[in-house]
């Protein structure tokens, strides 16, 4: 049986009402991300169904690892959200695995992908520095001309951006954007628009510095794209951490998993996806997990998914 999640909202000072269009009911006018599949102690979905209807999915992934292919991991891998920028976010960069294992407690680092689902005329991204070197950047920071050292890029619905760990960034306005990640919430910033927050967040500009790097190119993304059953198929990325494809359904799909569980949410459109002979509703907004029980499963519908995977 898959795991429906509830999703977890998160209100944030460049947030805005977008999340409401997933049939979602967001807390505020402010509401930032929906953290669709998490496991991580900083947002851990509740299952909605089945025999584990009110576990979280740490509970389940710490219990029941059966589910998942007993996968070798303490933590759950992934996470996956929805992100409503009405303002910019902060600059920021995530660390690799090494550095946040050694400084942050041995978490996960954090590499992700992006998927643009919308964005205004003229929004942009923010990805890497101009900067060459971690004494160049340092000064742009003293001398507060962060901005003179970033490179944009106009983003468009439909295109995918791969933000490996140590790669500077951040999510203009006007963009909505669904992300699949290492499980990780761990940023450091070093520019927030000069905005007063009242989470006595504040920049971490130092492990900033330590990670950043300033070798990095923005890798192109050109997903690979094919007809399965009538369906369309694009691959986003596929690499050590996280493998994401969208599917843009259209009938019926007999879908084969790729791996022991994968992760999957709906952002257009419905249907209903049919496992081991039970039927079970799926709109946009759904968020949930097909697991290693799930053996046969058909899609029906109208709809497009992102479907990740380690």
């Amino acid at each position: 049986m898959p795991l429906f999640l509830k999703p977890i909202f998160f209100e944030k000072i460049w947030g805005g009402n977008k999340l409401n269009q997933f049939n979602y009911d967001i807390p505020s006018e402010q509401t930032g991300e929906c953290w669709g599949i998490s496991a991580h102690p900083n947002g851990k979905n509740m299952i909605e169904n089945g025999q584990y209807a009110g576990q979280t999915l740490d509970q389940v992934w710490n219990d029941h690892r059966e589910l998942f292919g007993d996968f070798p991991s303490k933590d759950f891998p992934l996470l996956c959200k929805i992100v409503d920028a009405r303002h910019p976010l902060s600059i920021h960069v995530h660390p690799d695995d090494s550095y946040a294992y050694e400084f942050e407690n041995g978490q996960y680092g954090k590499s992700e992908c992006w998927y643009i689902i919308d964005a205004e005329e003229d929004a942009e991204i923010i990805l890497g520095t101009s900067a060459d070197s971690k004494e160049t950047f340092e000064n742009k920071i003293k001398e507060d001309a962060v901005l003179d050292a970033v490179e944009r890029i106009k983003v468009k619905p439909g295109e995918f951006y791969f933000i490996p760990a140590g790669m500077l960034h951040s999510i203009g306005s006007g963009v909505l954007v669904y992300e699949t990640m290492q499980s990780s919430d761990i940023s450091y910033r070093v520019y927030d628009y000069e905005r007063n927050r009242t989470d006595g967040s504040s920049l971490e500009v130092s492990k900033a510095l330590d990670v950043i790097q300033f070798t990095a190119n923005a890798p192109t993304i050109v997903p690979e794209t094919t007809i399965v059953e009538n369906h369309k198929r694009s691959q986003i990325v596929s690499n050590d951490f996280f493998t994401m494809v969208k599917w843009e359904i259209s009938g019926t799909l007999n879908y084969m998993k790729p791996r022991e569980f994968c992760l999957i949410s709906v952002l257009e459109g419905r249907g209903q996806v049919i496992t081991d002979g039970e039927i079970f509703k799926l709109e946009k907004g759904s968020n949930f997990i097909l697991t290693s029980e799930d053996l046969d499963s058909v899609f029906e519908g109208e709809f497009t998914l992102i479907i990740s995977y380690i």
